[in-house]
């Protein structure tokens, strides 16, 4: 086919589409059900109107092609076990009594039986649920839920793709079972596991699919020439059938380095392939290959998971070459739009210039839809859409709000020294041991408590100006004396304020610094029917005044025990934020750990003798290519120093990381230097406790022994094993017992049940030291 006429069959699509719906009725009918005021019948009719809403909303705004078996109750991964059979044992009579309940048992746990372990989807702040893998396990194929939403969307009138994650990132992300050598590899069940998906495939071709996309990011990692080949083997088995769909192979998140030839000459009929700035080395790979004679290329050039305008202009030169190098070209987000918020338009509160920086997921659409009506019909059939977007691009670079001279001649006066703490760590710690007197296996938690109903009524009081400030911050005072009171009865020994005045860890300080813009609507799904609110950088960052120390101070006036500070680090600030392009990534982080190290002297200064700065987006953040990972850590690592460094050798930093590959970043997690470090370990089964023992970190920890992620209450026993567990690693002198993350999900009632058997725990564990007095 010519470039013209390969343009000509230019069209729109899209990979996944945010499943919340507007006013995030998904997570108010799935935890409705939990709770029992919802029942199936109603659950299911509002997941199927959604599905049905964002089909139609895709298809009139000039979509072609719209994304099935995208949608999920909790997670996409989970919904790929389902479909492959590999329920765990544990789960199966759950599954057989009813197929709903037990989806959320995997999910979520039982009061009976651990979940499913949870870890981030790549370098997102998106969280899966890890299948469990053994030799035993037996695949057997469930199509069910990707038959009925394809029949769904083409009841509509609609071209549908259905959308599954491929076997070979399948089998990569998963893990071995409980019980299972640690050193199996579930890429050996790959020849298990191709007839399953063979049969997927027929199924969906049944149900006329014409087409069907395998998502196969975990290629765009390093990858062992065994990987490699296991993908050629997979997708030449997949693509021999005749009674199958077409194959379109979906890569995203990086380059796919030496995948790209291996899926170039697989028996399929289309590769999906980024195309953004962070994998703009994909054209060149392509072109070096020779293309894609005879195939379609779906050309990810929309940056699918921030949140800025696209440059048009740029984007069309990018399909331009990409033209002559397959059958057909059509546009599309990089990834799915899963990752960014559904609708700009419904931000009141971000000023119009501003406003039409910004592309959520509707918008970034009708930046895919423009692109592709450019490609097929030319240029001069957009020049309104492109003059307009020129005219915001141009907005946006001349602004004032992007640029602060007084804090950039301050990150420019940085040096070696303000990263480095005046003490070495033995000497550090002697003086904290002298100066806190905490016993050995010292008690804590990781911040927040729950977050309750009257909270969140406070917090829209006071919006809606039902209660003045005063008002409001005599709930807080009360909310913060019932947390003190309860955790001195509880027996910890280093308390919290529970951050009862926080909306979430990010957003908080977001509000509260220069730079960043925060907005009403702009949810985005973490995991399961937790969303968040990802504020967007904007500009300079500075700290105009404290931020914590009023609370923490009071929290501190109501005990003698030790009150920890709670900020969030600024590598996370940024990880969970929708971060500024236009500069490296490492010089917005110093301007946060600037602002922030302002506040960790306030909070010494006021009297905190313990200060924890969180930094769980640390290992989220890495690179996914090992080349690109030193430069990273190099200036992640130096930031949250330069947040914690100006303080006294006595006063003690901590910080905390969870659900993530901690063995990938433990050599990091040493060079940040912190005194304490707590860590997930309870799904992990104290599998940080190990790795951390294997590098010889020298430092305290706490790996977690408490599942905040389900609701589940640990007895004292089960919390008093795993901490064994974590002493077979770590001294008692270096150990912390804390739970795996923030209380802030959880429900007092489980809350208070779960931290008397964790303090319980730690007290019989004390008796059996030889140490204990």
């Amino acid at each position: 086919m010519t470039s013209k006429s390969a343009a000509a069959a230019a069209r729109a699509t899209v990979y996944g589409y945010p499943r919340q719906g507007r006013g995030r009725e998904l997570k108010k009918a799935i935890e409705g059900y939990w709770k029992g005021r919802v029942d199936a019948d109603a659950l299911r009719a509002t997941a199927a109107e959604l599905r049905r809403t964002n089909w139609r909303q895709l298809a009139e705004a000039g979509v072609h092609e719209v994304p099935t078996g995208d949608f999920s109750y909790y997670d996409h991964v989970l919904d790929t076990s389902v479909m492959v059979g590999a329920i765990p044992g544990r789960h199966r009579a759950a599954v057989e009594a009813d197929v709903l309940d037990g989806y959320f048992a995997m999910a979520r746990g039982t009061q009976d039986v651990a979940p499913l372990e949870m870890t981030k989807w790549f370098d997102t702040n998106y969280h899966y649920l890890v299948p469990e893998l053994g030799p035993d396990t037996v695949f057997t194929a469930d199509s069910a839920k990707q038959v009925a939403e394809l029949r769904e969307a083409l009841a509509l009138g609609l071209t549908a793709r259905p959308v599954l994650v491929g076997p070979v990132t399948y089998l990569l992300l998963a893990k071995p079972a409980p019980g299972v050598a640690a050193d199996f590899d579930p890429l050996t069940l790959l020849d298990r596991l191709l007839p399953v998906y063979a049969e997927v495939l027929s199924d969906l071709r049944a149900a006329g699919a014409e087409w069907v996309q395998l998502d196969e990011p975990a290629l765009v990692q390093d990858r062992t020439p065994a990987e490699l080949n296991a993908a050629m083997r997979a997708y030449r088995d997949l693509g021999a059938p005749t009674d199958r769909p077409k194959l379109l192979l979906a890569s995203y998140f990086d380059q796919l380095g030496d995948a790209l030839p291996v899926l170039a000459k697989a028996p399929v009929e289309g590769l999906a392939l980024d195309f953004t700035e962070a994998a703009a080395a994909n054209l060149d790979a392509l072109a070096a290959v020779g293309g894609l004679p005879g195939k379609r290329l779906i050309a990810g050039v929309v940056n699918g998971r921030n949140i800025w305008v696209n440059d048009l202009t740029k984007s069309l030169a990018t399909l331009g070459t990409l033209l002559g190098l397959a059958d057909r070209v059509d546009v599309a987000a990089s990834c799915s739009l899963l990752h960014v918020p559904l609708d700009a338009t419904t931000e009141r509160d971000i000023e119009p210039q501003i406003l039409r920086w910004l592309a959520f997921a509707r918008q970034k659409t009708a930046e895919i839809v423009t692109l592709a009506k450019g490609l097929a019909q030319g240029t001069g059939s957009i020049t309104g859409e492109l003059a307009a977007n020129r005219a915001a691009l141009a907005s946006r670079a001349n602004s004032p709000i992007t640029r602060d001279p007084a804090v950039r001649t301050r990150v420019g006066a940085v040096t070696d020294t303000d990263a480095r703490r005046s003490q070495p760590y033995g000497e550090r710690a002697a003086a904290q041991r002298a100066h806190l007197g905490l016993p050995l296996l010292p008690t804590t938690t990781i911040g927040s408590f729950p977050q309750t109903a009257e909270l969140r009524v406070a917090r829209a009081d006071l919006r809606a100006g039902r209660i003045d400030t005063a008002g409001y911050e005599e709930r807080i005072k009360a909310e913060i004396q019932e947390v003190i009171s309860f955790q001195e009865k509880t027996g910890l020994d280093v308390l919290v304020h529970g951050e009862a005045e926080r909306n979430d860890m990010v957003q908080y300080f977001a509000e509260q610094l220069t730079g960043y813009l925060a907005t009403q609507h702009g949810w985005v799904q973490s995991y399961g029917t937790r969303y968040v609110r990802p504020p967007i950088l904007a500009g300079d960052i500075s700290r105009p005044e404290p931020m914590t120390v009023r609370w923490t101070t009071y929290a501190q006036s109501l005990t003698p025990r030790p009150v920890k500070g709670m900020l969030t680090g600024p590598v996370t600030m940024l990880a969970w934020s929708f971060v500024r392009d236009d500069q490296p990534l490492g010089d917005t982080a110093r301007q946060v750990a600037l602002a922030l190290r302002d506040e960790v002297n306030d909070l010494e200064t006021a009297g905190t003798s313990v200060i924890q700065v969180d930094e769980p987006a640390l290992r989220e953040t890495l690179p996914l290519r090992a080349a690109d990972r030193p430069g990273y850590l190099a200036w992640a690592t130096e930031a949250f120093r330069l947040t914690t460094a100006g303080v006294r050798p006595d006063t003690q930093i901590h910080t905390h990381m969870c659900y993530a590959e901690f063995g990938d970043i433990v050599q990091a997690i040493d060079d940040l230097d912190a005194d304490v470090i707590s860590l997930e370990a309870a799904r992990s089964h104290m599998q940080v406790a190990r790795e951390l023992a294997a590098h010889g970190y020298p430092r305290e920890a706490g790996p977690g022994v408490y599942d905040i992620h389900s609701p589940r209450v640990p007895s004292a026993d089960e919390a008093a094993a795993l901490l064994r567990k974590g002493l077979e690693a770590i001294p008692a002198e270096r150990l912390w017992v804390n739970p795996d993350c923030g209380l802030k999900t959880r429900g007092w009632p489980e809350t208070r049940a779960s931290l008397d058997n964790l303090v319980a725990a730690a007290h019989a564990v004390r008796a059996e030291l030889p140490t204990a007095d």
